[in-house]
C-alpha cells in the first residue's frame, strides 16, 4: 500500500471537514443576512440534506461506474466550488437552493472517500479508519479556528471565497496522488479489530444474508446517532453560544472548535483503543460519554462548562462513526458501505433541520439535548452488536 495514497486520502478527509466547518461557523452571519427565523433556517438546511441524500442514493452506482477514487476527486472539486453559493443568498429560499447544490457535492464526496477508506482498511488489515476521520476532525478544527479569526473582519462571501480557492488547490494536489495508485478490493470477512476472519456466510443462503444485513443496519444506526451529533453541533453550536450565553461571533466559533479538537484527539487514539478494548467497549463507552457531555453543553449556564461539555461530546462521538462504518463495509462490502453511509449521513444532514424545528417550539438548549438521547441509543445498539 503506497504511503502517498493514504496521505492523499487523508487530505480529502481533512478537506471535507475544513470546508464544512468553514460553512458552519458562518451560519449565524448568513442567518442574519437572510433574516431567517429558526424554523426558516431549519427548512433551508433541509436543502443541504435533500441534495446529499439524493446523491447518496446513486453514489454506489457512480463508484462502480467511474471508480471511488475518481469520484472522490470530482466531488472534492465540486464541494469547494459550491461553498461560494450559500453566502450569496439573501433569503431562506435562495439559501435552501444553494445548500441543495452544496449538499449534493458533500454527500457524494463522503460516500466515495469512505468507500476508498474501507478498501484500505481491508487491504492492510488494521482498524485505521479512525485515522482518516481524525483528519476530518482536524480539518474541521482548522476551518472553525480560521473562521473564528476571520468572522469579525471579513464578510461571509470573502471568507468562503478564500476557502473555496484553497479547496480547489488541495483537490488538485491530493487528487493527483490518489489517482496514481490502486487499492486492492476489500475482503468482506476479515475483521481487523479481532485480527481473524469472521465466519463466512453462504452467499445464496437467505438467512445468512438477512443476518448480515440486520447487522449492517444496526451499525448504520450507530453511525446515524453519531453523525446526528456532529451535524447538530456544526450548525447550531455557535448559535447556541451566541443566543443563550451572549458570546460574540468570534468566541461563538469555539463551540465547534472545542468539539472538533476533542473529537480529533479521540480519533488519533482510536486505533489503539480498538485494538486493546475491542469494538463493543469503545462504542458503548463512547455513546455514554457523548450523552453526558451534550447534556452539559446544552444546559450549562456558563461558557466554560458549555465548552467542556462540547469537548466531552467530541471525545464520546470520536470513534462511533468510523468503527461502525468499517465493520459494515467488512461485513457486506461496498453494499454495506453504501447502506451505513446513507444512514449515517441521514442523521448528519437531517439532524440540523430537526434541531431548528424543535428550537422553534421548545428552545435551542432543549433541542440540543436530543444529541444526548441518541448517544445513549448508540451505546445500547452497540451492545446488541457485540457478536456481529
Amino acid at each position: 500500500m503506497a504511503r502517498s495514497l493514504r496521505l492523499a486520502l487523508t487530505g480529502f478527509f481533512a478537506l471535507d471537514g475544513f470546508v464544512y466547518a468553514s460553512w458552519a461557523v458562518r451560519v449565524p452571519a448568513v442567518k442574519q443576512q437572510t433574516g431567517a427565523s429558526p424554523a426558516a433556517l431549519g427548512l433551508a438546511l433541509l436543502g443541504m440534506s435533500a441534495g446529499a441524500l439524493a446523491t447518496m442514493l446513486i453514489s454506489g452506482a457512480l463508484c462502480r461506474r467511474f471508480g471511488s477514487r475518481e469520484l472522490t476527486v470530482a466531488s472534492g472539486a465540486l464541494l469547494s466550488a459550491a461553498l461560494l453559493l450559500p453566502p450569496l443568498a439573501h433569503s431562506a429560499l435562495t439559501l435552501g437552493l444553494a445548500l441543495l447544490v452544496f449538499g449534493a457535492a458533500y454527500g457524494c464526496l463522503n460516500v466515495a472517500m469512505n468507500s476508498v477508506a474501507v478498501d484500505v482498511v481491508a487491504a492492510i488489515r488494521r482498524p485505521v479508519m479512525p485515522g482518516f476521520h481524525a483528519a476530518w476532525s482536524f480539518g474541521g478544527l482548522a476551518g472553525a479556528g480560521l473562521g473564528g479569526l476571520l468572522a469579525p473582519h471579513l464578510s461571509p462571501v470573502r471568507h468562503l471565497l478564500l476557502i473555496a480557492l484553497a479547496g480547489l488547490v488541495a483537490t488538485a494536489v491530493c487528487g493527483r496522488a490518489l489517482l496514481a495508485h490502486t487499492v486492492p478490493a476489500p475482503d468482506p470477512v476479515v475483521d481487523p479489530v479481532r485480527g481473524a476472519a469472521a465466519a463466512p456466510e453462504e452467499p445464496r443462503a437467505w438467512r445468512g444474508a438477512l443476518r448480515t444485513m440486520r447487522a449492517v443496519g444496526l451499525f448504520g444506526v450507530i453511525a446515524l446517532c453519531a453523525a446526528y451529533g456532529e451535524g447538530a453541533i456544526g450548525d447550531w453550536g455557535a448559535l447556541h453560544l451566541q443566543q443563550n450565553l451572549g458570546t460574540g461571533a468570534g468566541l461563538a466559533a469555539t463551540a465547534y472548535a472545542a468539539f472538533a479538537l476533542a473529537e480529533a484527539s479521540g480519533r488519533l487514539s482510536g486505533i489503539m483503543l480498538l485494538e486493546r478494548l475491542g469494538r463493543t467497549r469503545v462504542l458503548v463507552l463512547g455513546g455514554l460519554t457523548a450523552c453526558a457531555g451534550m447534556l452539559a453543553a446544552a444546559l450549562a449556564p456558563v461558557l466554560w462548562l458549555a465548552l467542556l461539555g462540547f469537548a466531552a461530546t467530541g471525545l464520546g462521538l470520536a470513534n462511533l462513526f468510523p468503527a461502525a462504518m468499517t465493520r459494515a463495509g467488512l461485513l457486506a462490502g461496498s453494499g454495506g458501505v453504501a447502506m451505513a453511509s446513507t444512514m449515517g449521513y441521514t442523521g448528519f444532514l437531517l439532524g440540523p433541520p430537526l434541531i431548528g424545528f424543535l428550537a422553534g417550539q421548545f428552545g435551542l438548549p432543549t433541542a440540543l439535548t436530543t444529541v444526548s438521547v441518541l448517544g445513549l441509543a448508540a451505546a445500547f445498539v452497540a451492545y446488541l452488536t457485540r457478536d456481529a
